[in-house]
């Protein structure tokens, strides 16, 4: 079993059908060998707005978000606490500000630096900045 840093930009192409991605695919069979995700303590809430955007532009039902939603519960997540320390905070706030990051993506990749675990991401920016900071991208 091995733990990684979990992006919602992964998460959110298994929700939209037209969103389809090799690379999560991947991710999804990392779970069903056993490992493990550590994820911001705003990840839900991260994926929940996507899933709510989706809804209104009519590319997700209600249904389909609740059944989601509870494919989520079931999903081998860590929430990372230690985030919102200030120790942890002010790194992100540095990684915002040498990558371009907004502080959403810079705190995935503070975790993956903290804790020396990989990331997966399908976001172009935080992957250029994973590279540039040496974090393993899965």
């Amino acid at each position: 079993m091995s733990r990684f840093v979990l992006d919602a930009s992964v998460v959110l192409t298994w929700c939209f059908p037209d969103e389809a991605s090799e690379k999560a695919i991947e991710i999804s069979e990392r779970f069903a060998s056993g490992d493990r995700a550590v994820v911001t303590p705003f990840w839900r809430h991260e994926v929940l707005n996507a899933m709510l955007t989706g809804e209104r532009r009519n590319r997700l039902t209600r249904d389909l978000t609740s059944a989601f939603i509870e494919d989520l519960n079931r999903l081998p997540v860590d929430y990372d606490d230690e985030s919102n320390d200030g120790a942890a905070f002010a790194s992100t706030h540095e990684l915002c500000r040498r990558h371009g990051l907004s502080a959403y993506d810079a705190a995935y990749l503070e975790i993956a630096i903290r804790h020396k675990i990989g990331l997966a991401t399908l976001d172009r920016k935080l992957i250029r900045a994973a590279a540039a900071e040496r974090v393993t991208l899965l």
